[in-house]
């Protein structure tokens, strides 16, 4: 976007990249120190405590003097992108409707390589994020 442009104005430069003006002059605002604190604060014990909800969190830094509510934990958190690791459902049990597949690698007797494969994925939790583990059996 060029402001001082002379040959194309503004306005049609934002026509033509559906850019609306209001967004081009917008300057946002600094995070305050006690924010960036408080969130902080909030991703620390979240790494230490991957498992603690919104209440525990709350319970935690209430603990520690900060005066805040579990309105506003779940808001940061929500904005840091963190969420709660907790079990879910039992998805172990079998769902009735559902058929049985037979094992079909009974009484075969695996002698060469390529013959038979395996595979599994799963993730693991890192400081940074997340890694995902892919692992192949030959």
């Amino acid at each position: 976007m060029e402001r001082q442009a002379r040959e194309v104005s503004v306005v049609v430069q934002c026509d033509l990249l559906s850019v609306s003006r209001s967004g081009l002059y917008y300057q946002p605002r600094p995070i305050d120190s006690q924010t960036l604190s408080l969130q902080r604060r909030i991703d620390e014990i979240y790494t230490a405590y991957p498992f603690y909800g919104v209440r525990k969190i709350t319970a935690q830094l209430r603990q520690e003097g900060l005066l805040v509510n579990h309105k506003a934990v779940a808001r940061h958190m929500q904005v840091m992108g963190l969420r709660v690791i907790y079990p879910g459902p039992n998805l172990s049990k079998r769902a009735q409707q559902q058929s049985v597949y037979p094992y079909l690698l009974r009484g075969l007797t695996i002698e060469r390589p390529n013959q038979v494969w395996g595979v599994d994925i799963t993730y693991i939790r890192l400081h940074a994020g997340w890694m995902y583990l892919f692992a192949m059996l030959d």
